[in-house]
């Protein structure tokens, strides 16, 4: 698919007028209640998720969402077993915002989440009652009253073992506020917590939905490929789950580092650091390369000996040494200016390398979600952490 143009958020129309959005809808608890992930002959290529009824209503729920607002269109989307990613496209200014719109999906969401919860909670009763109340004399109850002398009787009491009863009924639970889904959850509901009831439903989508616009040139072609490789990179990711789990703690020349990788690369026998420096940069710029691409080269033709190279990759022309090192299938140890969130993995090109155990990434700082843009001391301290590893 080529990627369209599109003019960004027209004056006056913020979040309302044009534009392509990459919406994530997670379970909080990271509890699979969307699906199962199925890996066919363990080959992380063919990996599938096998939806669950409430993973089912949440894409019905994503479609409603279109129906009633005809200017959004999906472009594509992958349901995880806790998680939600999809990639839409408002195509024409709406009366209101892609905020509102979501928030109304959401709200949708919880509603099947509740009723998914409920109608669960009301099937384990039901086994519960069907197969383990008895009474005293070895005979069973089908409505949850007890025979025995001084048992309670009441709907959901315990008898005097200490087994609970409840009955409850299914009914159909059908939300209609600004579009959203008529569900196919069917749910329960004679008794609630605050009833006595073992019957109770419990909100699963407590988050509300990341919304990120994609304004970027490549930015669309790039998420829809890391939408689509969901499956693959999580399947991947529990085959190897050494390569991909966050370590902490790891002792480097005196400093604490957390890292993701190949920790084995901490005991390479020689490292070297990629630093280009900018008085090469400035002569390249006015047209003597020389010392740059010289320097360039002897950094790619280090690592084809087995040299572990060390850098935050900071820099343009650091970036394109990555980059044939990635190609090359060479080693590298890449320092980041920003620690590990939780479920942390690598995108595109490092996660394979990762998988692969030819990628170390560290990082000296704790995650911060509100960290934007690499500051000039983080660029000046990692690339003194990179030097420190000649003395590793």
């Amino acid at each position: 698919m080529t990627e369209e143009h599109w003019q960004w958020q027209e004056p006056g129309t913020a979040w309302r007028g044009i534009g392509i959005y990459h919406i994530t809808l997670t379970v909080p608890s990271r509890q699979p209640l969307l699906g199962k992930l199925v890996i066919p002959d363990n080959d992380p290529s063919k990996a599938r998720v096998e939806r669950t009824a409430l993973g089912n209503a949440v894409i019905d729920e994503l479609y409603v969402m279109c129906k009633h607002y005809p200017a959004i269109r999906i472009f594509q989307f992958c349901l995880m077993p806790d998680h939600l990613h999809a990639v839409i496209q408002v195509t024409r200014v709406m009366d209101t915002s892609i905020r509102s719109v979501i928030r109304g999906y959401w709200q949708g969401v919880k509603k099947l989440g509740r009723a998914y919860t409920l109608a669960v909670s009301s099937e384990l009763n039901s086994e519960t009652t069907n197969k383990g109340e008895t009474t005293n004399k070895g005979e069973a109850t089908n409505k949850g009253e007890a025979t025995n002398k001084g048992e309670t009787t009441n709907k959901g009491e315990t008898t005097n073992k200490g087994e609970t009863t409840t009955k409850v009924k299914a009914t159909n639970q059908e939300t209609t506020n600004k579009g959203e889904t008529t569900t196919k959850v069917k749910a329960t509901n004679q008794g609630t917590t605050d009833q006595g009831s073992n019957s109770w439903a419990f909100p699963i989508f407590t988050e509300r939905p990341f919304i990120r616009p994609l304004s970027r040139k490549g930015q669309l072609r790039a998420m829809m490929h890391y939408v689509q490789m969901n499956p693959q990179r999580l399947a991947t990711k529990r085959m190897m789950p050494g390569f991909f789990r966050v370590q902490k703690g790891i002792e480097i020349a005196g400093r604490s580092f957390d890292g993701v990788g190949n920790v084995a690369l901490l005991h390479a026998r020689q490292y070297d650091v990629v630093h280009v420096r900018s008085i090469w940069v400035k002569a390249a710029e006015r047209g003597d390369s020389q010392q740059l691409r010289d320097y360039m080269n002897s950094c790619v033709l280090k690592a084809r000996k087995g040299v572990v190279m060390v850098s935050p990759f900071i820099s343009p022309d650091e970036k394109r040494v990555q980059k044939v090192l990635l190609e090359e299938k060479l080693s590298f140890i890449l320092l980041a200016d920003n620690g590990f969130r939780d479920y942390y993995k690598p995108t595109d090109a490092l996660f394979d390398a990762c998988a692969e155990g030819r990628v170390l990434i560290l990082s000296p700082w704790q995650y911060d979600a509100d960290k934007r843009h690499i500051t000039r001391n983080d660029c000046v301290a990692l690339n003194e952490m990179a030097e420190s590893f000649l003395q590793y």
